[in-house]
């Protein structure tokens, strides 16, 4: 599974690593660290759906 991430709408909520740290890493400013995407490991399709509900702006969208 992948995550499209669409990073300039990205306002630094930091909800998506609050629900799945250990999908969604932030960077030192507190912002998502990866860019455009995020292969999310096996096993943690449904923390990556999690967070990305979570995210206020809806940058990041889950595609199988």
């Amino acid at each position: 599974m992948k995550v499209t991430i669409i990073n300039e709408f990205c306002q630094g909520h930091a909800q998506c690593h609050a629900k799945a740290p250990e999908v969604y890493e932030l960077d030192d400013e507190g912002f998502i660290g990866a860019e455009g995407w995020l292969n999310v490991p096996a096993g943690l399709e449904d923390a990556a759906r999690l967070g990305a509900a979570a995210y206020p702006e809806r940058v990041l969208t889950p595609a199988e």
